[in-house]
């Protein structure tokens, strides 16, 4: 790569330029990162996705830096400005900011100050005076009375000065090391403050924190950093960032006045104007663009890593589920679903008026629960869910048949949605709604993925990050949740396919429509015959693609048609070949392998060893024969909230209630106890000891014990604690 981009990766993320190579070659050449992180091991040096991803984006980083350098290098040549000693600079940086400090002084620009002074022709006199050498006239003012011109308005000796110093206050403000020097300054020292607009106090209430606030840059959190401008983008707030002014005089001072006379003090004053009008308004933008990237990648960092957390929740798994959208005055909308998801029925209950319509309604869900073999209820947990909740837990429900209360968030978005349209067309929202619900319980991640993860509500302040990056980020997580447990081909949606390793909404799209035309997949063999799905995209999606039930016995030796048992694992149909040698070696069937640890625990895998599959995928062939197809998510835990706890006012401090993290922040954990409001564990409040990430002790989805601290009803506010356990 130009400019040894892959020496630099490889230093900034300690790997060695061979892997970085690697890795880039793979990309360039449409390989997927969780595709490389399962099956490429040997090649990258068993690079996990993070390593991988973080090759990824550095490298794009670097190529757009390339792209801006050679954009940067023909400008100025063609201004004829291009020196042998400014070409190696502008060749030697590996940062944007940099590279534009360099450009600076030769971009293209609208008329300022110094331009104008320049027309005027005062160039050559502001060169003697920045150059503060002592030669006769030893009065500047003398010296400038040569330039005075009343056709260029240079009416007076000041006329002349005045520009003059125009003109140094813009090199001193574009000078590179000045540049890099207060950005410095503004970065270690600066000083963020916030204050209230005028008239704006009761308007502006939830900022009263920022009112008058003031915090180093360098140290500010992400959450106050994003509240903040989002404080400012409403005018509430006005924000100012800047570091001791007379240490940014002194700084620049050091830089550019190097003699004591009467044209350094024009100098001295023409560093003042430029750092005040030029540079800092110019670094302060930068700095505070940086810091809001910085906070950016903070809270997408968060939103990522709640985001997975609540993929990988665990499933109920396969079950009859009875869904319930709750509600008091248009009733309980009911959705019956079979062990695959399947919909088969609903109809309204109204167990929230009348004591005839509570009646009717405890019959009906009772008959539907017999009628469907239900074993499991969900109930969304919006508006009457707590209520739906006790009133089915009074009923005489079968004791292996499990109440469940369930996240909805995100679940109205995605039954007004044009994928819910698609799926159930005959149906209502609310119908549509409940279904979500049910399927959420079942299997969170196949669910989820249909909805706009910024609609699922684990984020923090996921709006006023930068929304491509965001984008970019949630489609990583979600693809690598996808690929981590696996995807059933047979059953599996479009939404979910699409985030399958190489496939994306086309293929994904082609991939259903084969199905629903031809049926089922009999093996990973028959996606070949899907319209455009290549050579290469079967590569990279095949091994994360499932086919349960495959067992053949008399084709599973051979693996050459028809069903293969292998297809319901994660070993890649390229690794075949590797487990029927196996097999054949030890004189028995692949089914064999699956079913006996003791004929597993005689392959010698150093025997299977070649010039392309070496050790660490050996034994993630052998894992996978021991536990074919296995989900890696924990085994599901039902969440019983306090009974008769419904509402904030039921909550007083010095309760200990079970709860369900729901969001998880840089400051804390929110936590839903079941009354329509989450609390708030804050991150001194987490653990008996120091905490420094609240995801050391706590994630999204996870049960736990928590004692109420305080109860704010006026701003509907509950503080928890979960000390002392």
């Amino acid at each position: 790569m130009p400019h040894d981009q892959t020496t630099i990766i490889a230093t900034e993320l300690k790997l060695t330029t061979q892997q970085v190579q690697t890795v880039q070659a793979f990309l360039d050449d449409g390989a997927t990162v969780p595709f490389l992180a399962r099956y490429r091991k040997e090649a990258t040096g068993s690079l996990d996705e993070v390593a991988i991803t973080a090759i990824r984006d550095r490298s794009t980083q670097l190529r757009e830096l390339e792209k801006r350098r050679e954009v940067v290098l023909r400008s100025i040549q063609e201004q004829g400005k291009l020196t042998g000693e400014l070409k190696e600079k502008i060749d030697a940086v590996s940062s944007l900011a940099v590279l534009e400090d360099l450009y600076l002084p030769y971009r293209p620009k609208r008329r300022t100050r110094a331009t104008i002074a320049k027309e005027k022709g005062l160039e050559p006199f502001a060169r003697r005076l920045f150059q503060q050498e002592s030669q006769e006239p030893m009065d500047p003012a003398l010296e400038a009375r040569a330039f005075i011109n009343p056709e260029k308005e240079l009416i007076s000796v000041e006329d002349v000065l005045s520009g003059a110093r125009d003109i140094v206050a813009e090199w001193v403000s574009e000078d590179a090391q000045a540049r890099e020097k207060i950005r410095h300054l503004f970065t270690t020292q600066g000083i963020l403050r916030s204050k209230v607009a005028r008239r704006k106090e009761t308007e502006g209430a939830k900022y009263k924190d920022y009112f008058d606030w003031a915090e180093p840059i360098s140290t500010i959190p992400s959450h106050r950093m994003l509240a903040m401008r989002r404080g400012e983008r409403e005018e509430i707030l006005s924000l100012r960032l800047a570091p001791p002014e007379d240490d940014a005089y002194a700084l620049l001072e050091q830089l550019f006045l190097t003699h004591r006379n009467a044209k350094a003090e024009h100098v001295r004053l023409a560093i003042h104007d430029g750092y005040k009008r030029l540079l800092a308004p110019s670094i302060e933008t930068e700095i505070r663009l940086t810091a809001k990237q910085k906070a950016d990648e903070t809270a997408i960092d968060i939103f990522a890593e709640n985001l997975r957390q609540l993929l990988l929740a665990p499933p109920l798994g396969q079950k009859n589920v009875l869904a319930i959208d709750p509600g008091f005055r248009t009733g309980c909308k009911v959705a019956c679903l079979d062990r695959q998801g399947k919909f088969l029925h609903t109809q309204t209950i109204y167990p929230h008026q009348s004591e005839e319509r509570r009646r009717s309604a405890a019959e009906s869900l009772l008959a539907l629960c017999e009628r469907f073999q239900i074993e499991a209820i969900a109930i969304g947990n919006g508006t009457a869910g707590r209520e739906t909740e006790a009133f089915s837990r009074k009923l005489s429900l079968p004791a292996t048949t499990s109440v469940v209360m369930v996240n909805e968030s995100g679940a109205s978005i995605y039954s007004a949605s044009e994928i819910a349209r698609q799926e159930f067309p005959d149906q209502d929202i609310t119908v549509r709604g409940a279904i979500s619900i049910g399927r959420r319980l079942m299997d969170p991640l196949a669910e989820l993925v249909k909805i706009d993860p910024k609609s699922i509500g684990v984020g923090q302040y996921q709006h006023d990050v930068d929304q491509a990056a965001l984008k970019e980020r949630l489609d990583d997580v979600g693809a690598s949740c996808v690929n981590q447990v696996g995807v059933e081909v047979n059953t599996a949606s479009a939404q979910l396919l699409q985030y399958v390793s190489g496939l994306g909404p086309q293929l994904a799209q082609n991939i259903v429509a084969y199905r629903n035309e031809h049926g089922p997949f009999s093996g990973r063999s028959a996606l070949k015959k899907v319209p455009r799905l290549g050579p290469k995209a079967f590569e990279q999606a095949a091994g994360f693609l499932r086919i349960r039930n495959g067992q053949n016995g008399r084709n599973a030796r051979s693996g050459q048609s028809g069903k293969n048992p292998l297809d319901a694992s994660a070993v890649h149909p390229e690794s075949y070949p590797i487990v029927q040698r196996m097999a054949r070696d030890l004189g028995c069937t692949i089914n064999d392998l699956l079913g006996d640890e003791t004929l597993r625990q005689q392959i010698q895998l150093t025997d299977y060893v070649t010039d392309h599959v070496g050790l660490p995928t050996l034994h993630d062939i052998l894992a996978e024969l021991a536990k074919p197809g296995r989900d890696p998510r924990e085994q599901f835990e039902v969440v019983e909230f306090a009974e008769g706890i419904a509402a904030i006012e039921d909550v007083q401090p010095g309760m200990k209630l079970t709860g369900m993290v729901t969001n998880v922040t840089a400051f804390g954990a929110f936590i839903d106890i079941g009354v329509h409001q989450d609390g708030l564990v804050h991150i001194s409040q987490l653990a008996d000891r120091f905490v420094k990430d609240p995801n050391e002790i706590v994630k999204v989805q996870q049960k736990v014990l928590v004692t109420v601290l305080d109860v704010d009803l006026p701003r509907k506010r509950i503080s928890l604690s979960m000390k002392g356990k």
